[in-house]
Formats: structure tokens, C-alpha cells, sequence
């Protein structure tokens, strides 16, 4: 399946998943045009899918510390 055949950004999110084995704020935005990633994934989550959740600390380029979370979809 190419993900121009994918439905709803949830499809999208699950099709990146198994292509690039995670997915950050920042690609889902990007790649797939989703803004909403959290709550595309709690949706996943309560239908029945495993991500692990990692909180990833990173320093801007003026020195100021940010995180942002990274998804990855946990094998069956």
C-alpha cells in the first residue's frame, strides 16, 4: 500500500511506523500534515496498538534546553 492510498491520518501514522520504525512531532507535520500527532496516537493506542513513548531533550541554537517526544509502533 503506498500512502496515497491511506484513508485517515491515523493509516498515515501506522503506514510511517512500519516504513521508518518511529515518528516525531516534527515528521508527522512535515511528511504527513498532521499537527494533532498526540492525539492521533492515544487514538491508535485505544484501539489496540503499543507505541513506546520517549521523551527526547535537545539544546536550540541559542543554548535553551526543548524535548519533544518520539513514537515508535512496539512489534506485535
Amino acid at each position: 500500500m503506498t500512502l496515497t492510498e491511506l484513508k485517515t491520518q491515523n493509516d498515515d501514522i501506522l503506514w510511517y511506523c512500519e516504513k521508518f520504525t518511529s515518528i516525531t512531532p516534527l515528521e508527522a507535520q512535515v511528511e504527513l500534515g498532521i499537527m494533532r500527532l498526540a492525539a492521533r496516537i492515544n487514538e491508535l493506542e485505544k484501539r489496540g496498538y503499543n507505541f513506546r513513548h520517549e521523551l527526547v531533550e535537545f539544546k536550540s541554537r541559542h543554548g535553551r534546553k526543548g524535548h519533544y517526544m518520539r513514537y515508535t509502533l512496539e512489534a506485535e
